[in-house]
């Protein structure tokens, strides 16, 4: 992450002045870390009462965010829920992408495909469906066009109820377009024409995009981005899906539980290369015996549509004939069209925007947060920017960006969830740490409810066994990475992991027993 400490901005108080002179040391010292930043609860609680008796005296902060998204929709809760004045602009829809085309359809899609998963698996559990022409599920079929409505609907509903929170704190919501033609001034263009915003305080999060390559251009129909599915009437049957990272994995796989063939174009040696190995592995190895597809090593250099379908074409000739092809080759930044380098914001590599561990760009007074500042695609660390960003505008102490406390999942089948060190880490030397790994199949619940692949794998620092980082392999790893990641957060050790009572029998038992195993290996 590229820093901007060296431009660090002054924040502008609702208030009290005392705390935004403690959270602004952070640009002045890199030492100003937690001992200086941090102030009990009682503290802040103080400094607020202080704040209310003397709001109505001092001229309240105006805040302007370009974006609805996660980094922009929290960021306006926290300053409003501060005592300022916010205007969120946005004119796509408050949630952003995340919300309306991205994370949330995709997840209510892959909540469909995990139950044609389980209906799969189910005569092994002794639970057969009669009729049909499936002996195993009685000719069960996929509905596209319900579920995508579904997905559009819960979209939209989650949009309004955000809305609705936004609106309840006194956040203004303007639909359109917005600019910096100032460091201080957002020009709007919306469909209620032209208006001019000053503020004291600029956040940008407006996002990302997917990426279009020149010959594989999406054209909605049978060259689709990711923002296209939701509009197919029909379930591809078959379908090819160019990128192997965490977007095109998750597709691949919901669409050939729902029942698609699927070839899963992967320019690395394997799926996932950017995640854990033996995770990735895991994943590829149930996708194959699945029945799908996976090109490794090998790259698409164009997809063209033909009369029925596309043809990829890959970089070494070969081709692959498809019904639909879904580009999935990463996102690029929507920093274009804003005024940032009129105004004097630092953009990096690709057009992200540079920012600091308290989400301040290199312009006094501007911030950016989310997809667009290129530090991690996540909607949490999106959130957590725009919320620090606030934080630290408005005086408030602030614990900068940790990003080795992140918790990520890949929502495939098996999930695969991550918290801390890498093992890529530990193996390099970079890292002093012991790692101990437990397939699930030794897991008493996972033989009950038919769970063979999987694992859970714990890192500890060597000599004083804190939990350093973690990987689960298994089905709703997102919600059993928890334990992992509160561990990693506040520095707990395996010796408290190992004497924690866990369910017997649950998954998260794999946890404790990794840790009990962890108490000595990593002495």
């Amino acid at each position: 992450m590229t820093s901007a400490t060296s431009c660090p901005s002054t924040p502008v108080s609702s208030g009290n002045r005392s705390a935004a002179w403690r959270a602004n040391s952070y640009g002045s010292s890199a030492s100003a870390t937690a001992g200086t930043l941090a102030v009990s609860a009682g503290q802040r609680g103080t400094e607020r009462q202080g704040r209310r008796r003397i709001r109505d005296t001092v001229r309240v902060t105006r805040i302007a965010i370009l974006g609805g998204g996660p980094g922009g929709y929290e960021a306006a809760l926290v300053a409003a829920q501060l005592g300022a004045d916010v205007v969120v602009v946005d004119s796509d829809g408050v949630g952003g992408a995340c919300v309306l085309t991205d994370c949330v359809p995709s997840k209510t899609l892959i909540a469909t495909s995990d139950s044609m998963v389980a209906l799969a698996a189910s005569p092994s559990l002794g639970v057969r469906f009669d009729g049909g022409t499936d002996k195993d599920t009685g000719g069960v079929v996929v509905d596209v066009a319900h579920v995508n409505a579904r997905v559009k609907r819960l979209a939209a509903a989650q949009s309004h109820d955000i809305t609705e929170r936004l609106r309840g704190v006194g956040v203004r919501v303007i639909d359109g377009r917005g600019r910096l033609s100032a460091p201080h001034r957002v020009e709007v263009d919306g469909p209620k024409g032209a208006q001019t915003l000053e503020a004291d305080v600029v956040l940008i999060a407006t996002g990302a995009m997917p990426r279009v390559l020149p010959d594989a251009e999406p054209d909605g129909e049978r060259i689709l981005s990711w923002r296209d599915l939701y509009d197919l009437d029909v379930l591809p049957e078959r379908l090819v899906v160019v990128g192997s990272g965490v977007t095109g994995a998750e597709f691949a796989n919901a669409y050939q539980a729902l029942g698609s063939h699927v070839t899963l174009v992967s320019s690395r040696d394997r799926v996932l290369p950017g995640e854990d190995q033996d995770a990735a592995m895991v994943l590829e190895d149930v996708l194959r015996r699945r029945g799908m597809d996976v090109a490794a090593r090998s790259r698409a250099s164009s997809v063209k549509r033909t009369s029925d379908g596309v043809v990829v074409t890959l970089q070494d000739g070969r081709t692959i004939d498809g019904t639909h092809c879904l580009m999935a080759v990463g996102s690029v930044p929507n920093t274009e069209g804003v005024g940032l380098a009129e105004v004097g914001v630092q953009l990096g590599d690709g057009g992200v925007i540079a920012v600091d561990k308290v989400s301040r760009t290199s312009l006094p007074g501007v911030y950016a947060a989310g997809d667009c500042t290129g530090v991690l695609p996540l909607a949490s660390v999106a959130a957590m920017q725009g919320r620090i960003a606030m934080y630290h505008a408005l005086g408030e102490a602030v614990q900068p960006l940790r990003l080795d406390t992140v918790a990520a999942n890949v929502f495939t089948d098996p999930e695969i969830a991550t918290v801390g060190v890498s093992q890529r880490a530990v193996d390099d030397g970079e890292v002093a740490a012991k790692a101990v790994k437990l397939p699930l199949a030794t897991n008493a619940r996972a033989k009950m409810q038919g769970i063979r692949e999987g694992f859970v794998k714990l890192f500890a620092r060597t000599g004083s066994g804190i939990v350093l980082g973690g990987v689960v392999v298994a089905p709703n790893a997102s919600e059993l990475i928890l334990t992992v990641a509160l561990a990693v957060q506040h520095r707990l050790t395996v010796d408290q992991i190992a004497a924690t009572f866990s369910v017997y029998p649950s998954l998260t038992g794999s946890v404790t027993e990794a840790a009990r195993r962890l108490m000595y290996a990593a002495d």
